[in-house]
């Protein structure tokens, strides 16, 4: 029976001398997690953040393209929705939210010449 109770404490102690410093077993998953953060979280809420003011900057007159790739000019600006015409006497309402990026003024212009 004593036999069994001084092999339990002998792998105890090869376990203890085996585990080493708990700071140095944290280095890795918080590295891991800087990581992450650099890579992944911070470069998503910048591109969030530029959209949103970009939303709120939009106004009439604007020529904008959506995510969905249509091509306009805003007529009209409301809280949620803008109105863009597409087309002469051609509008929708899309959601600000949907608008991908703001265009260079004559890009309309320059699409109708080809």
């Amino acid at each position: 029976m004593s036999f069994f109770i001084s092999d339990a404490l002998a792998e105890g102690g090869a376990a203890a001398a085996q585990q080493g410093d708990p700071i140095t077993a944290l280095l890795f998953p918080l590295g891991l997690l800087a990581l992450f953060y650099f890579f992944l979280i911070r470069p998503q809420s910048k591109r969030a953040k530029e959209h949103k003011t970009m939303t709120e900057g939009l106004k009439k007159g604007d020529e904008v393209i959506t995510q969905g790739g249509m091509l306009g000019k805003i007529t009209k600006v409301n809280e949620n929705f803008i109105l863009l015409e597409i087309a002469p006497d051609i509008s929708i309402n899309i959601q600000k939210s949907s608008v991908g990026a703001l265009m260079p003024k004559g890009t309309i212009k320059e699409q109708k010449a080809d």
